[in-house]
Parts: C-alpha cells; structure tokens; sequence
C-alpha cells in the first residue's frame, strides 16, 4: 500500500480530499507570499490526481 493509497483511506471521499488539498494549497500559497502560486496549483493537481477519484 503506497502512500497515495493511505492518504485516499484516510480521507474517505472525493470532496474530503478536495478541500484538504485546498487548505494544504493556500497555506503554501500564503506562506510564499503569493510568488509560487503557479507550482503550488501544480503540486495540488498532481496530488489530487494520486488520491482523488476524479
């Protein structure tokens, strides 16, 4: 079981997992000041692409 697998376990649903990476995404977002914007969208699409269903 790889970590993707584990994360999809622990978050349940589609939605779940949506609005964490979200969360996880404007955190960085806010912490970068802004400057990274695009490769954190990036990172978080990637990331929903590994855990969610859609």
């Amino acid at each position: 079981m790889g970590i993707g697998d584990k994360a999809k376990d622990a978050l349940g649903d589609e939605q779940k997992s949506d609005a964490a990476l979200d969360k996880a995404g404007d955190a960085a977002d806010a912490k970068t000041g802004g400057t990274h914007g695009d490769q954190i969208d990036k990172a978080r699409d990637a990331a929903d692409r590994k855990v969610g269903d859609e």
